[in-house]
């Protein structure tokens, strides 16, 4: 299996990679070929609607610079998916590839110093440093300031790789000194046939479960093997159709961030418990989970609960706006039918009753209005507006139209 093969509805975005993965690997042989050395540079920005694969791409990547194969030698393209190279960088343990998440809201001046730190380092394995950012739009000014620098002035073998919604979401300065590639929404059937593929889902869920993710990718395949995170998103879907007084617009709010906060919890209960088992052990604690910490380690641990309790706050904030994304997308149908426009539903087939219904009970301008209206929301909630005071707002919003 290549690297590639993750990507999803990506040729182009593919192509243009792997060429410039066959150009890098003849730098590093020792190639005088000025052709391929142009077809390889030292900063990529990978763009694309969330879920597309920004990361995917960019990790895909990654493994491809790193790519050992005898094969390449021999003329092959790099990202065998198998060697050494390739494998450590997908598994996250490459000594050469430095991958960021930005966990908590923002990335500071100070995580980014670390960074360009390490970029300077000389590549241990002799191929190439490779420092992905999975979230570049998250950089504070200072920390996009501090990451320029070392954009302009790369070290040799360094390769930086930034991801982001969308080129508006970093600095113009940062973005003219980067190569960029645009991923686009896979279509629905390219989502089903991953999901099929990869996944073993029945080809009925998957087409579900693609239909409404929209085309985001992880999204996709928790919907389709997660039946809690189906729920939640059912409840989430009926809040349109529950905010016919303040009574109601007050109660479906709250659902919705309770909704927000559940799916947030559930997703830190996966990693939290074994981050700070992975923490006491390097520390060094007895065993046992309540085994005594050695002396003067407690504030470390604490530390990690406190990122932890930050990341929890960022993932719910992303799980409410996407939760705000399907009450976008069960009114843009409700548009779409007053307009007897010829486009595609994205709501579930169970809700078309919903939207004809709403359709025929409101006008276009009033359908705008409500949609301007979780737009704000979601403005607020960048803005750091508390949660539910937003989606109240919101939920009048919706009900006065």
């Amino acid at each position: 299996m290549a690297v590639w093969d993750d990507l999803v509805g990506q040729q182009p975005v593919v192509e243009e990679l792997s060429a410039a993965a066959t150009s890098a690997a003849a730098v590093v042989a020792g190639s005088a070929d000025a052709s391929a050395a142009s077809r390889m540079t030292h900063a990529w920005l990978v763009t694309g609607p969330p879920g597309a694969g920004r990361s995917t791409a960019a990790r895909a990547f990654s493994a491809a610079l790193q790519c050992t194969s005898p094969d390449v030698a021999m003329g092959a393209a790099p990202g065998c998916g198998f060697c050494d190279g390739c494998h450590t960088t997908l598994v996250g343990t490459h000594a050469d590839v430095e991958v960021v998440r930005a966990e908590l809201l923002t990335i500071g001046v100070k995580d980014t110093r670390e960074l360009v730190r390490r970029a300077n380092l000389a590549p241990a394995g002799g191929r190439w440093q490779v420092i992905l950012l999975e979230d570049a739009d998250r950089l504070t000014e200072g920390a996009a300031n501090v990451l320029l620098k070392a954009v302009e002035e790369p070290a040799p073998r360094t390769v930086w790789l930034l991801c982001a919604p969308s080129q508006e979401d970093v600095l113009p300065t940062i973005r003219s000194r980067c190569r960029q590639l645009r991923l686009r929404t896979p279509s629905d059937g390219a989502v089903a046939d991953m999901l099929m593929r990869r996944d073993g889902i029945d080809p009925e869920m998957a087409r579900y479960a693609a239909q409404a993710a929209r085309g985001h990718l992880g999204l996709a395949r928790r919907l389709a093997t997660d039946e809690s995170a189906r729920a939640r998103r059912a409840e989430v879907l009926r809040v349109p159709l529950s905010v016919g007084d303040i009574g109601g617009c007050l109660r479906s709010a709250q659902l919705l961030v309770e909704a927000a906060t559940e799916d947030a919890k559930q997703l830190a209960e996966e990693t939290d418990a074994k981050e700070q088992e992975e923490m006491r052990a390097a520390l060094g604690a007895a065993a046992g989970a309540g085994g005594r910490l050695p002396r003067g380690t407690a504030g470390i641990m604490k530390d990690l609960q406190d990122r932890q309790k930050r990341r929890a706050t960022r993932t719910q904030r992303d799980t409410l706006d996407r939760a705000l994304g399907d009450i976008a997308g069960f009114y843009r149908d409700v548009l779409a039918v007053q307009l007897g426009a010829p486009v595609p539903a994205t709501s579930d087939d169970g809700l078309r009753e919903a939207v004809a219904s709403a359709a025929g009970a409101g006008a276009p301008e009033a359908t705008l209005r409500r949609i301007e209206a979780v737009l704000a929301c979601r403005t607020a909630l960048e803005r750091n507006v508390a949660p539910l005071l937003a989606v109240e707002a919101m939920a009048l919003a919706l009900w006065k139209g």
